[in-house]
Parts: C-alpha cells; structure tokens; sequence
C-alpha cells in the first residue's frame, strides 16, 4: 500500500486539534435582526398601545411575530372625547413615551405605528361624521409627531375589525402553522377555529367559508402563510358588553 506523506499527516493532525479548540461561539455569526411594530386598539371603552416583535424568518412569505408588551392608555375610549378632540390626542402621550424606552432608539424611524378604531367610533362617524373627523385629526396629530413610522389611523369597518380577531386567535392557536421537534415552521394541519367577539356595542361571530359554498360580497380574503382564506363575519349589533349590562341594570330596576 502507498503511505501518506508524513508532512500530510502532520498538517491534518494539527488541523483537527485546531477544530476541537475552537468552540462554537468563537464563530461569528449573524444574529437575525429584530423589527418592531406599534398597534393602538382604540375600542369603545378604552386605548391600548401594544408592541410586537419579529425577525427576517418567515412562513410561507408571511412574517412570524409576537407581543412583547403592552401599555393601556389612562381615560376612556377616544369616542368619549368627541366634545374635546384635543385631549384624545394628548392622552396617548405617555404611551407613546413609554414605547419610546421600550424600543432601541436606532429603531424608532423604522418602527410603523397604526391606530384602528372600531365600534364607538363607526357609530360617530354615523352620526356625528364631523366629530369623528374632529378625533381622528387629533390622534393623528399626536401619532405624527411621535418618532416612529405613522401609517395611518382610521376606523376600521366591522367586516375588517372581526378580519383580524379571526387571524389573532388562529395565530395564538398555532392553527396557521407549528413548531417541529427541531424547532422549523411546518403546517399545522389543524382546521380553523371560529370567534365569537364581544365588543362594547356589539357581537360578531366569524369563520371561515368552505370552497363549495358561494362567497359573499361581504367576505374578506386573507393570504397567510401560502394559503387562501375567505373570512365571513355575522354581525350582532346592540348585543355587546355594555348593551348587556343596560338591559340587565333595566331588568333589575323594572
């Protein structure tokens, strides 16, 4: 048999102790950059502010995200300030400094804000539109002068509002996709879960239309994580949180 030159053998060896004395973490690597976003909730009753994470890794090109943190806005909901505008928009304020020490300052340029208002505020828009405007003026004023990304705050429609409940709880049911034993997203293959939401002024129940069945004008579709969703909201106005303790108080009094 021919032998392997002695020098070869001198090199490998030496190359093989150097591998074993270098351990992982003196190989840089690069960590995957985190991006943060800014939601406020403004409901019928009260404003939150919530703060959500993510990297570069995504799902079938839908981005893989989490809460981090939350701060609730102090005073009622911003429907209740439709005689004084402006103190809708300084409310959020502190919220919005708080965000401030809660995100990397480098950040603050490239984190997108949004605002999305939903029952109190369609049912002013209805009735009192220019009170409505008067608010939204205001809170986007505010929401403006924040360093952070503004994209816009509107009220969302009811279709829309119950949309996203849908996608919220099928996310956190992990009904979109899982974690395998080696920690990769795979399908989930698990069906989706219906909602029933309860809002201040109302209910709506949502779920997901079958193929067969026709789709309704009303219908919102969603592409998430490589698939299609047809989303359809049945809506229950004057049966949310607060129109259910008015009768209940009203039984009580009769």
């Amino acid at each position: 048999r021919e032998l392997l030159p002695p020098w070869l053998v001198i090199v490998a060896g030496l190359t093989g102790i150097v591998l074993l004395c270098v351990s992982t973490k003196d190989v840089p690597v690069a960590p995957l950059r985190t991006k943060y976003g800014i939601v406020l909730d403004a409901g019928p009753s009260r404003t939150i502010l919530f703060i959500y994470q993510w990297t570069t890794t995504k799902a079938n090109k839908t981005g893989v995200i989490r809460g981090c943190s939350s701060c609730p806005v102090q005073g009622p909901g911003v429907s209740s300030y439709s005689d004084s505008p402006q103190k809708a928009g300084k409310s959020l304020e502190p919220c919005l400094n708080w965000a401030q020490n809660e995100i990397p300052a480098e950040q603050h340029s490239q984190t997108p804000l949004y605002l999305g208002a939903t029952a109190s505020m369609r049912q002013l828009n209805l009735t009192h539109p220019i009170l409505s405007d008067s608010l939204l003026a205001a809170l986007t004023g505010t929401l403006k002068s924040s360093p952070f990304n503004f994209k816009g705050a509107q009220i969302l429609s009811s279709p829309e509002e119950a949309a996203f409940n849908w996608v919220a709880v099928n996310y956190i049911l992990e009904n979109f996709f899982k974690y395998d034993w080696q920690g990769q997203l795979v399908p989930s293959r698990k069906g989706m879960a219906g909602v029933l939401s309860m809002g201040g002024t109302s209910a709506q129940l949502t779920s997901e239309l079958e193929e067969e069945k026709q789709v309704p004008e009303e219908a919102v579709r969603l592409q998430l994580y490589g698939q299609t969703h047809r989303v359809h909201t049945r809506q229950c106005p004057c049966h949310g949180t607060e129109q259910l303790r008015r009768r209940l108080l009203s039984v009580l009094i009769q």
